[in-house]
């Protein structure tokens, strides 16, 4: 594995045009790798608007399999330009079935593997389990030329073993794949409080694991059909951070971006020597995470 690591995180805004949206990422790839990034992450279902705004049957319609158009597409785009991608797919496993999956594909064109969302929302506005599966791939990184990807998925943030399961299991990196945003007619405070929550969290996971993190999130208000007014305005900040949660590279709330940063790959063992937290876990009193609460 390199020592150091040139990464990029795609901040985007998506529309109806399904098409557009992929070209749109296709370039923003183009013009991150010109830029020396190795890997190169895009935000959570990049192909379209975030649909799980409503319950509608239509939008099982965009879900694809795996290899599918949108994967060929970009392990193409991998092939050419020598760099790993991790996409975002609404999946069509089966009849009935569907997941929210980020795949990861490697330099060569190839698929390295995938990670299907384990924790699925369902709130107003993020109306995720009438669409998704939950995921039955495990927390496992997945192996490419550039490190072990500990790939993770939104509402997949907010959990604090989901990062450490991927790190216990040898991960290089986290990566979250990110459509998160303000409803409408919030109150400014609560949305900073929410905004400034996100962030803290992830970073928070970049510490406890001694692990860097990438994280994308899409931009722009994206009306609700249904209830005109009521949509959302995802907040961007996506970021890059180190393994002790300083920030490398940090964008907007409102703009298209392309996040780059060098990430020193031997950083973390270093951090590690210093802050041994999976040395001095107590994993024999630890049982009780099992459970849903402890009454």
């Amino acid at each position: 594995m390199n020592k150091t690591l040139k990464v990029a995180a795609i901040q985007q805004r998506c529309g109806n045009d399904r098409e557009k949206n992929l070209t749109d990422s296709c370039n923003y790839i183009r013009e991150a790798a010109a830029k020396g990034a190795q890997l190169i992450l895009l935000q959570e279902l990049h192909n379209g608007v975030y649909f799980c705004k409503n319950e509608e049957h239509k939008f099982f319609d965009w879900a694809e399999s795996i290899p599918g158009p949108t994967t060929d597409t970009l392990a193409a785009l991998a092939k050419e330009l020598k760099v790993v991608i991790v996409s975002s797919i609404f999946e069509r496993r089966a009849a009935g079935v569907y997941h929210n999956t980020a795949v990861v594909l490697e330099n060569d064109g190839s698929i390295a593997g995938k990670y299907r969302k384990m924790h699925i929302p369902d709130d107003p506005g993020f109306y995720e389990k009438f669409y998704f599966t939950p995921g039955d791939l495990g927390f496992t990184p997945i192996q490419t030329s550039v490190g072990k990807l500990g790939v993770l998925v939104c509402w997949d943030q907010w959990y604090p073993e989901a990062a450490r399961l991927m790190a216990l299991a040898g991960a290089d990196l986290l990566l979250y794949p990110t459509a998160i945003g303000w409803v409408a007619n919030e109150v400014e405070a609560e949305n900073k409080r929410q905004r400034d929550a996100w962030v803290i969290s992830q970073r928070a996971h970049a510490v406890a694991n001694g692990l860097p993190v990438i994280v994308a999130n899409r931009i722009g208000y994206e009306e609700n059909d249904l209830f005109p007014g009521k949509g959302l305005n995802f907040w961007g900040t996506s970021f890059i951070a180190g393994p002790q949660g300083e920030f490398l590279a940090e964008a907007s709330i409102d703009k298209p971006e392309i996040l780059i940063a060098e990430i020193d790959m031997s950083r973390s063992e270093r951090v590690r020597r210093y802050w041994p937290f999976l040395r001095d876990r107590r994993i024999d009193e630890y049982g009780d995470l099992i459970k849903r609460y402890r009454d």
